[in-house]
């Protein structure tokens, strides 16, 4: 076809079908694969797990998180990879116990470096456009908690123990390979993709994917309707128990009732008001009698003793004790001139203060805690 002319060889190959044509594309999942049902259930187990993770992501960000309800969809890679054309971490979790399978959690990377920029004590208003080694360690972490508290509650959920391997965290481009979610799940089948919003404050307002094969899926919905008929069916037995209880109390405090009378059952309440009911009585406290020092105190006279004498204290991040370095100057939370705590085995004993002794650092005490006060640190 050099000369922009089909040949008689390749118009013949035309007419018999056998020439090469671009692929088709992947055929959409047909609705019935997934019904309603499975997909509210598959909602509420989604929804449950993931605000138990957002509790986990605010306490390491310092941050309220909120994630939206979720919204269940059946797809395939490629429609996932076309809705989110954005640089991505794609966070590749499975399930070691109580599920077979795995899930993906896919953000941007973007809203991974506001993450890690948090949880370092920044304020997550300046991303990097490019997520270094340790950034990308941090997101793995934050992805480990979050999924494994979300494991916690499937396991309450399913009244089974589920547990999770640590995330493998990939950056990628969705736009750019359309087939690496189907080659992180192993699974030429249907993807079930749920869908959240995230909202971190005023810093992150974005969305986050879950990737679940639709067998894991329908395993999950299983194992959740299965342990919901295993409940409905303990009910009877359950509203039995009361009733045994209330019979017991009924016969135990009224006397037996002989042939020719016939009882009428009365409540429980009923049984319990004729049991004889007497304040408590106590006896009249006495005045307490000072410690007296135990004779045999002495074996244990020659028991050595940690002293230490604290300075002051100061609370700092993360962030700022890894940019310490020489010359770096610390402010603590003691006025100068102010006493000092001196610590035995790390119980408060006394206020002091410094003195210099022949060139040596030392103490005097100005003040022996109270009794008391000693109790209670001990506590």
């Amino acid at each position: 076809m050099g000369n922009g002319m089909l040949s008689q060889e390749e118009i013949d190959a035309l007419l018999r079908g056998t020439m090469e044509s671009d692929p088709e594309p992947e055929a959409p999942p047909t609705a019935d694969m997934l019904d309603e049902m499975e997909k509210d259930t598959l909602g509420e187990i989604a929804n449950i797990s993931m605000g138990t993770a957002a509790t986990t992501l605010s306490q390491l960000l310092g941050k309220k998180v909120d994630i939206t309800t979720p919204k269940v969809e059946l797809m395939t890679s490629e429609q996932i990879s076309n809705d989110y054309p954005i640089p991505s971490v794609i966070c590749d979790v499975r399930y070691k116990a109580g599920i077979e399978g795995s899930n993906l959690l896919i953000l941007s990377q973007r809203d991974g470096s506001v993450i890690v920029d948090l949880m370092m004590g920044g304020d997550g208003k300046n991303p990097t456009p490019e997520l270094s080694e340790l950034q990308i360690s941090g997101i793995s972490e934050a992805m480990n908690q979050m999924m494994g508290s979300s494991a916690t509650s499937m396991s309450t959920m399913f009244n089974s123990v589920v547990d999770i391997t640590p995330p493998k965290v990939v950056l990628t481009d969705l736009s750019m390979d359309k087939n690496i979610i189907q080659n992180f799940l192993q699974a030429e089948e249907p993807l079930v993709r749920i869908s959240f919003r995230m909202v971190v404050e005023e810093v992150i307002d974005s969305i986050l994917i879950q990737v679940i094969p639709l067998s894991v899926a329908k395993g999950m919905v299983n194992k959740l309707m299965s342990v919901m008929a295993g409940g409905s069916s303990a009910a009877p037995a359950a509203q039995a128990a009361p009733q045994a209880q209330t019979t017991m109390s009924y016969q135990t405090s009224r006397p037996t009732p002989t042939p020719s009378t016939t009882p009428t059952p009365a409540p429980a309440y009923e049984a319990s008001m004729q049991t004889p009911v007497q304040p408590a009585q106590f006896a009249p406290l006495q005045q307490g009698q000072p410690m007296v020092q135990p004779d045999n105190l002495s074996l244990i006279m020659d028991v050595p003793l940690q002293i230490s004498v604290e300075l002051g204290r100061a609370k700092k991040t993360i962030k700022e004790i890894l940019e310490m370095g020489p010359g770096s100057v610390i402010e603590l939370d003691r006025l100068a001139g102010e006493s000092v705590d001196m610590i035995v085995n790390g119980k408060l004993i006394a206020k002091c203060e410094v003195v210099v002794i022949n060139e040596t650092f030392g103490i005097r005490i100005t003040d022996i805690v109270h009794p008391l006060e000693r109790m209670n640190s001990l506590k």
